[in-house]
């Protein structure tokens, strides 16, 4: 019994295949009218993770296992998919909120990222990022410190103008980041003009577009490139390397051919 069990958990095919149907389950099931079996089959495959999570766990070690990043993660979800099944059997005799009930039952959605450990070259499309992360985030970090100045300064000259936009320095910063997504960036400069002299309709049309220029355009673009740089920088390391390899053998080629060709002219010579 526990060889063919091995033999299915540890097979990572049949594991995606389980993932997979998991997660349409999980997606068809807060639509109306779906039998309630499907929630019964929701939880066969948290037991079903279970019973996978439990035979690596003989097969590697505990040790060995809980090295793997990604054996970390399938225990978290499974550790929560059973917590959510735990508080629907109990949650009447707890009186726990619907509230913390919910967020448990949403939870179980985490099962699907599992599926991300199969993607191809994950593991570099990560250490990429983690790269990335150290790379940028001083200018992040510089960058979100002038943000909540904008929002701050913005809060000052137009809470009184557009209160709904600009109340607090909360809405002031949640406005500032709708105006650097580009969607209807004009609509509040626009509101706030048709509420002000003309005199400030003119330095609002002026700050906006600064702002969006300087911040939005040319502050994000230099967090987008240092980031995207950083991500592909170990693909740039390994090309330049192959380059550089191949310019030493060429050059060697060329040495060797033009020693030859020395030496026989020397010999012709002679």
């Amino acid at each position: 019994m526990k060889k063919i069990l091995k033999k299915i958990f540890l097979d990572e095919h049949i594991i995606l295949i389980l993932i997979f149907i998991n997660s349409v389950l999980i997606f068809i099931q807060d639509f109306d009218h779906i039998p309630a079996f499907v929630s019964y089959l929701d939880n066969f495959f948290t037991a079903v993770f279970t019973i996978e999570m439990f035979v690596k766990i003989e097969y590697y070690g505990w040790k060995n296992y809980w090295k793997n990043g990604w054996n970390k993660l399938d225990f978290i979800v499974v550790a929560v998919a059973l917590l959510s099944i735990l508080i629907d059997i109990v949650d009447v005799k707890l009186h726990i909120p619907l509230s913390y009930v919910l967020v448990l039952r949403a939870l179980r959605l985490l099962k699907s990222f599992r599926i991300f450990r199969f993607m191809p070259d994950i593991n570099n499309l990560i250490q990429g990022f983690n790269r990335a992360i150290k790379a940028s985030y001083v200018i992040t970090f510089t960058f979100l410190v002038l943000l909540v100045i904008i929002s701050v300064l913005s809060c000052s000259i137009f809470k009184a103008v557009a209160p709904e936009y600009f109340g607090t320095p909360l809405e002031s910063l949640y406005s500032i980041l709708r105006l650097f997504t580009s969607e209807g960036w004009f609509e509040i400069s626009d509101l706030i003009a048709s509420r002000s002299s003309e005199a400030m309709a003119i330095f609002t049309k002026i700050y906006f577009v600064l702002l969006m220029f300087f911040a939005g355009v040319l502050g994000v673009s230099l967090i987008n490139s240092i980031f995207v740089n950083a991500m592909v920088s170990d693909s740039s390391d390994r090309l330049e390397e192959k380059v550089d390899y191949l310019s030493k053998q060429l050059d060697m080629f060329m040495n060797r051919d033009g020693n030859i060709s020395s030496d026989t002219e020397m010999d012709e010579e002679a």
